[in-house]
């Protein structure tokens, strides 16, 4: 099991983002912030662009401001979902990964809005597929949740992290053990994000490979239990199952599973062992390079058969 250090935030994490969202004394504001909103706002491209070619205007491309959350421009097209004027930050330096006061990226606010196109251009601008270390939500967890299957497979060919979870005190690490992607896309029904979470690498057992937590946990929830506990559909007991999820994690005795199709499937699994050919698929993806199965899986030399059986595409 990989030990993943977790983020832990201080007093000085905190003044230092405090410090990060303060105006710089040297700004003298004559309206120029509330002009380079307002052509973001009017998804005017044409005037954003030629208020950037002027010094005066391009000082406060990464300045905050605005009613509610004060972000900068490029959050105000990231949300809004204005490609254009977008693009336009970008290539006059915008910063993509500035944070507002609630520590969000432009990348975060755009996963949340389900701005496909916008994800894809602040992803190629470089922006961190898994947002910032001091937001305690991440782009992956949102659109497992929103189950946005699209966005969340471009935030992973991007890197992000599949195994990831909510960053919470270590008193509530019950919790925090299972809000990974895994358990968020099964309660909420998300089967085809299920699929890619798997496909990309997710532990199938507990979304979670920080030993550390799972050791803290008296008897942490696999991914397998709660899709019981919450009546999901069949086919993600299979899914999990063709995975390599272990079938003995689970108590079979609790009265409170209603899937009895998925019951059978389990007791099925206990009596029959899995097959040469699925055990052979299973290690060779438990070799590949974390994170990176899929991209992994395609560079190896072997026939295109081989390739989509190792892709789960038979």
């Amino acid at each position: 099991m990989v030990l993943t250090k977790q983020n832990k935030m201080s007093l000085v994490d905190i003044k230092k983002i405090f410090s990060m969202l303060q105006p710089r004394e040297d700004e003298q504001d004559n309206g120029e912030r509330q002009e380079l909103s307002q052509a973001v706002s009017n998804n005017d491209a044409n005037v954003l662009a030629l208020m950037l070619s002027q010094e005066r205007y391009k000082v406060f491309i990464d300045s905050r401001s605005g009613w509610g959350v004060p972000g900068t421009p490029l959050r105000l097209a990231a949300t809004r979902g204005h490609l254009q004027c977008l693009e336009v930050l970008l290539v006059h330096g915008a910063d993509v990964d500035s944070l507002d006061v609630k520590a969000q990226t432009p990348l975060f606010t755009a996963v949340s809005a389900g701005h496909l196109d916008c994800v894809k251009a602040l992803l190629k601008a470089g922006a961190n597929p898994n947002g910032s270390i001091y937001n305690n939500c991440s782009p992956v967890l949102t659109a497992a949740r929103e189950g946005n299957k699209n966005i969340l497979r471009e935030l992973l060919e991007h890197g992000a992290e599949v195994n990831v979870r909510s960053k919470v005190p270590d008193w509530a690490s019950n919790n925090s053990a299972c809000t990974g992607p895994l358990y968020l896309s099964a309660v909420y029904g998300h089967l085809e994000c299920f699929q890619i979470l798997l496909l990309y690498g997710a532990d199938p057992n507990y979304n979670c490979t920080d030993a550390r937590l799972l050791a803290r946990i008296r008897r942490p929830k696999t991914v397998l239990e709660v899709c019981l506990r919450h009546g999901c559909k069949t086919q993600f007991i299979i899914l999990l199952l063709e995975f390599g999820a272990n079938a003995y994690l689970v108590n079979l005795e609790d009265t409170n599973f209603s899937n009895h199709d998925a019951m059978q499937l389990l007791m099925r699994e206990r009596v029959y062992p899995r097959s040469l050919l699925s055990q052979t698929r299973l290690a060779i993806r438990k070799f590949l390079k974390h994170g990176k199965q899929v991209q992994s899986v395609d560079q190896l030399k072997v026939p295109l058969l081989l390739i989509n059986y190792l892709k789960y595409q038979t």
